[in-house]
C-alpha cells in the first residue's frame, strides 16, 4: 500500500524519513499546535511552496531545463482565481471557473514556449522564459483597471472559507472549526495530493525518459525518443501544477498582486529551495521549503534576540543586528551548498548507502 502511495520512491535514509515524518506531522497538526495566526500562515506557505518548488524540480532536476517563467504560471493561477472571485461572485463556481481559465492559459503559454524555445540551447531558453515572465509581470502591473495594478486586488472567498464562518460552535481539541481552519486543510490536502501525483509522474516510464534526457539528450534521441515532445510535455505539467499552487495561495491570502506572485524574488526563493533540498529529488522540495520559509519568518527575530544577548560586545552585537538577517541567510545558503553540493536529500541518501 505504501509502495503504491509513494510510487516506490521511498526516502532511502532513516534520517530523511524521520525529518519528513516530523514535517508531515507538524503541517498536519499545525492548527492545533499553536493558536497564533503567524505560525498557521507559515505552515500554509510551506505547503504551497513545497508544491511550487517540486513542480519546478520537474523541470530543473528531472529534465535539466532552466526556466525563469515558473512564477508566471504561479501568478496566472493566482490571478485566475482572484479576478474570478472579484468579478463574478464569492462562490465555488467562480473558483472553478478561475482555475479552469488559468489552467487553459498556462497550458497554452507552456505549449508555445515549449514548441518554439525548447529546441534552442539551454541559455537561450532561459533568457526567453525570463523575457516572457518579465513581460507578463509588466502587463499585470499596467492593466490596473482589470488586475488592480501594483496594488493588486482583494476579494471575498466562498462563505465556508471566510474567517467568520463557524462549522459548529463546539471546539475540537481546543480549536474552533472556522473558515481559516477549513482553508488551511484545503491547502494542506491539495498540496499532499499534488506532491504524491508528482511522485507518480517522476517514477513512471515518462519520468524515466525525462531523467534520460537530463543525463544525455543525444542518447535519448538516438534511442527513438522525441526529446522535444517530452520536454514540452514536462514543461506543460510543471506549469499546470505551478498554476494550481498559485490558486491555493490566493485562496489562502484572499489577495492577488504582482509583488506577491510575479516578482523575481519568488523565483529566487524557488531556486534556493530546489538547490538546498536537492535537485532531482522531490523530497528536497519538502526539506528546502521548510528550511527557507522558517528562516525567512524567524531568522530576523532570532537574530534580534542574539544581538540583545551580545549587547556587552558591541561589534558582535552589531554583526547579529536584525537588519543583517539577509546577509546571514546568504551565508547559510553558501554553507549549505558547500557542505551539501547535491542538496540535503542527496547527501542524506548517499550517507545512508552501505559501504
Amino acid at each position: 500500500m505504501l509502495a503504491k502511495l509513494f510510487s516506490g520512491d521511498f526516502p532511502r535514509s532513516r534520517v530523511l524519513a524521520a525529518l519528513l515524518l516530523v514535517i508531515l506531522f507538524s503541517l498536519a497538526c499545525a492548527p492545533f499546535l499553536t493558536t497564533g495566526a503567524r505560525m498557521l500562515n507559515v505552515a500554509a506557505t510551506i505547503c504551497i511552496f513545497i508544491v511550487l518548488a517540486a513542480s519546478y524540480d520537474l523541470l530543473l532536476g528531472y529534465t535539466g531545463i532552466v526556466s525563469f517563467a515558473h512564477t508566471m504560471f504561479y501568478g496566472i493561477g493566482a490571478y485566475g482565481v482572484g479576478l474570478a472571485l472579484n468579478s463574478i461572485a464569492a462562490n465555488w463556481w467562480a473558483v472553478f471557473a478561475g482555475v479552469i481559465a488559468a489552467l487553459l492559459l498556462s497550458l497554452a503559454l507552456a505549449l508555445v514556449i515549449g514548441l518554439f524555445s525548447l529546441r534552442v540551447k539551454a541559455i537561450f531558453f532561459a533568457m526567453i522564459t525570463l523575457a516572457v515572465a518579465s513581460a507578463f509581470a509588466v502587463l499585470a502591473s499596467q492593466l490596473s483597471d482589470f488586475t488592480g495594478g501594483e496594488d493588486g486586488r482583494s476579494f471575498t472567498v466562498p462563505e465556508i472559507l471566510h474567517p467568520d464562518f463557524r462549522l459548529f460552535d463546539a471546539e475540537v481539541f481546543g480549536r474552533v472549526i472556522d473558515g481559516k481552519l477549513i482553508t488551511y486543510y484545503l491547502v494542506f490536502c491539495s498540496a499532499l495530493v499534488l506532491f504524491l501525483l508528482m511522485l507518480r509522474i517522476v517514477n513512471s516510464p515518462f519520468g524515466r525518459v525525462l531523467q534520460a534526457i537530463r543525463e544525455n539528450d543525444f542518447r535519448a534521441e538516438a534511442l527513438g525518443y522525441r526529446t522535444a515532445i517530452y520536454r514540452t510535455i514536462g514543461n506543460c505539467l510543471a506549469a499546470l501544477i505551478a498554476t494550481l499552487a498559485g490558486a491555493l495561495m490566493t485562496l489562502w491570502l484572499r489577495y492577488v498582486g504582482p509583488a506577491t506572485f510575479l516578482s523575481f524574488e519568488v523565483m529566487t526563493d524557488v531556486l534556493l529551495i530546489v538547490v538546498i533540498g536537492g535537485m532531482g529529488t522531490l523530497y528536497g522540495a519538502v526539506i528546502g521549503a521548510t528550511l527557507l520559509i522558517l528562516a525567512q519568518n524567524y531568522l530576523h527575530a532570532l537574530m534580534g534576540q542574539t544581538s540583545a544577548a551580545l549587547s556587552g560586545i558591541p561589534w558582535l552585537s552589531m554583526l547579529f543586528h536584525p537588519d543583517r538577517w539577509l546577509l546571514w541567510l546568504g551565508v547559510l545558503f553558501v554553507l549549505s551548498v558547500y557542505f551539501f553540493p547535491s542538496g540535503i536529500v542527496g547527501r542524506l541518501r548517499r550517507s545512508a548507502r552501505p559501504a
